[in-house]
């Protein structure tokens, strides 16, 4: 294989290129910067003239509890973090190294409910939680979490499948189970898939509009995906919306996973290619 030389003609195309992909993020960061003026004369720019940069401390004056909606984030991605990593590593474990009558036509079974729109279980989703009493809590939006999902088993399945038996074989002969295998053998070596699925969780239930929408009521436990959407009530009868501060609460909800995928991105890296490499090295 020939060796990829870089030219100034594909710089020039990144540069173009990533200009354009940037152009919405630049125009959100020239709202949430602009002025009251601005915003009711709705005289917005894609690059910005203004820089009031008390807009991001403005946003937490209003009648709407921001501070606390950002704590409710928090709460709610970080349990559903937990439930993902520690529900998707057992039942991954356990399709790629138990052996069980069916184990496989049990895989195919749970795969095939990747097929199966959201919106079809959202109304026996609701009924079910309601008869549990858990409507208007944070229970409907963590603890399904702790049940994994197909995707996340798939991808914990094909990471161990990957791994030499003779690792399990030799944990055996020392006398561990398969529980102490998982804990002591195998869950080392997981952890760039683990930490994988975490920031796919982690960005899902950060970002989770549609579920805290169905499930709370109280404006107390609503997170910030939801408490943006209600900034735009704050404003005065006759009077367009503050979309100066509605950017701004969606640029808080966009630094933490632009944060997360920074920090996290050699996991993601390891878990596509590594195969377990990177925890046995």
């Amino acid at each position: 294989m020939r060796v990829f030389r870089a030219t100034p003609f594909t710089y020039a195309t990144l540069i173009v290129v990533s200009a354009i992909l940037s152009t919405p993020l630049v125009f959100a960061v020239s709202i949430a910067l602009a002025s009251d003026h601005t915003v009711t004369t709705n005289t917005f720019t894609i690059l910005p003239h203004e820089f009031e940069w008390r807009n991001f401390t403005k946003v937490f004056g209003t009648d709407l509890p921001m501070g606390r909606f950002l704590i409710n984030s928090l709460i709610i991605s970080v349990g559903s973090v937990i439930g993902q990593m520690v529900s998707s590593g057992l039942v991954g474990y356990a399709f790629a190294r138990l052996r069980a009558p069916g184990k496989n036509a049990m895989f195919l079974v749970v795969i095939a409910t990747m097929m199966i729109p959201t919106q079809i279980t959202m109304i026996p989703q609701f009924i079910l939680f309601k008869d549990l009493g858990w409507v208007n809590t944070y229970l409907p939006l963590i603890v399904p979490n702790f049940f994994s999902n197909a995707f996340n088993v798939f991808l914990v399945r094909q990471f161990v499948s990957r791994l030499p038996n003779q690792l399990d074989e030799a944990a055996m002969v020392d006398g561990l189970g398969f529980f102490g295998i998982y804990r002591r053998i195998m869950l080392p070596m997981l952890w760039p898939v683990l930490i994988a699925i975490g920031i796919f969780t982690l960005t899902y239930s950060w970002g989770d509009f549609m579920g805290p929408l169905i499930y709370l009521n109280d404006e107390s436990q609503m997170p910030l995906a939801l408490g943006v959407q209600y900034i735009t009530t704050t404003a005065v009868a006759g009077q367009p919306p503050p979309w100066n501060l509605v950017m701004v609460g969606s640029i808080l909800l966009t630094l933490p996973m632009i944060a997360v995928y920074y920090l996290g991105q050699r996991y993601l890296y390891e878990m596509d290619i590594s195969g377990g490499s990177a925890g046995v090295k």
